[in-house]
């Protein structure tokens, strides 16, 4: 439908990840002269501006260079509550895709309503994604979202039925793509077409699905049953170490995760450090026994240089600790069978 002078330019919402697909979803719209607003999601789960993954690309540079508007969404504890108790399930790892893309769509929904806008577009690819990306998944998400009718895939337009951007004439579905599965070839293609250039990879960013940090989030669940967002800042920092149900270890593993540690320890965490070597920063989290603090030093001197040494000396500093002692590497075994959780 062709648009006269005084008729309102349809806009549309998108999801955008700053990822390829999202992109090229957003191109289609723009192509043909629809207005889009992109709602860029963030969590504590890997999904910020400063991964240059598929899940967390910085959106700027694509919004700046074609034009079209992005705003920042922190889905914050929200989100937090899915990861704990998800509805519908958890992907190979922690990952709660299907979840994940209600919530989303649930907050764009509200943001559509409040702006008047016409329908909503994702970059999804039908078959992509085993859990979240095949058919019944995709109509799913648009029941849970309430979003019959108003939920626009443009990759995969042409093989899903008509919505009513479509069906009313604001969206030219002829225009749209018919792409399914896991391959990339066509979106290379079109990439190509527009210019599209200096996209992530499509490997996911959300930390949900990287296997180790997965076992940590399962561990910490495990033994607590609840998230807390400085549990969240530590777990993506250090090798983890569980001594018992109520009891953890984070060691840094180079000089910025030590200031990161230092950063984000609290009041009730315990610190340990080998003097006068390098040294990484422990922090001990839970039942400061004195098993727990030896433990917790032989573990600190194992990772520091000064390993082989007769003799370190070691800071421990908490809530009730100052102290520093001279501690024998070679007199203590009791780090020996511990090893990080993976």
């Amino acid at each position: 439908m062709k648009n006269g002078s005084k008729q309102k330019k349809p806009h549309c919402i998108a999801l955008f990840s700053g990822g390829l697909d999202s992109a090229l979803a957003i191109l289609l719209m723009l192509k043909q002269d629809i207005e889009v607003t992109a709602l860029t999601f963030m969590t504590h789960f890997g999904c910020d501006l400063g991964d240059r993954s598929s899940c967390g690309g910085n959106p700027y540079p694509a919004a700046e260079k074609f034009g079209f508007n992005v705003k920042l969404m922190h889905l914050g504890q929200k989100f937090v509550d899915i990861v704990e108790n998800p509805q519908y399930g958890r992907g190979k790892n922690m990952n709660v895709c299907v979840d994940c893309r209600i919530l989303m769509l649930t907050e764009a929904k509200e943001f559509l309503e409040l702006t008047n806008a016409d329908f909503i577009i994702t970059g999804e690819v039908m078959g992509q994604r085993p859990m979240s990306q095949v058919k019944n998944k995709l109509n799913l998400t648009i029941k849970k979202a309430g979003l019959k009718g108003k939920l626009l895939r443009p990759l995969s337009a042409k093989l899903l039925p008509p919505t009513e951007a479509e069906l009313s004439g604001l969206v030219d579905r002829e225009q749209l793509e018919g792409i399914s599965g896991r391959g990339r070839h066509r979106q290379l293609e079109m990439a190509k077409e527009f210019g599209l250039d200096n996209y992530p990879s499509p490997a996911s960013g959300c930390l949900l699905t990287d296997r180790g940090y997965s076992n940590r989030l399962r561990d910490l669940l495990e033994h607590t049953g609840k998230l807390t967002f400085d549990d969240l800042n530590l777990l993506r920092l250090g090798r983890h170490f569980r001594l018992d149900d109520q009891t953890k270890l984070i060691i840094g593993r180079n000089e910025n995760e030590n200031k990161l540690l230092d950063f984000h320890r609290r009041d009730h965490h315990y610190r340990i450090e080998a003097l006068d070597c390098g040294s990484p920063v422990t922090l001990l989290i839970g039942n400061a026994s004195e098993e727990n603090l030896n433990k917790a030093t032989s573990l600190t001197v194992r990772y520091s240089s000064a390993r082989d040494n007769a003799l370190v000396t070691v800071s421990v500093t908490g809530p009730d600790v100052d102290r520093t002692i001279a501690f024998s590497p070679g007199a203590h075994e009791l780090s020996e069978s511990l090893q990080p959780v993976r």
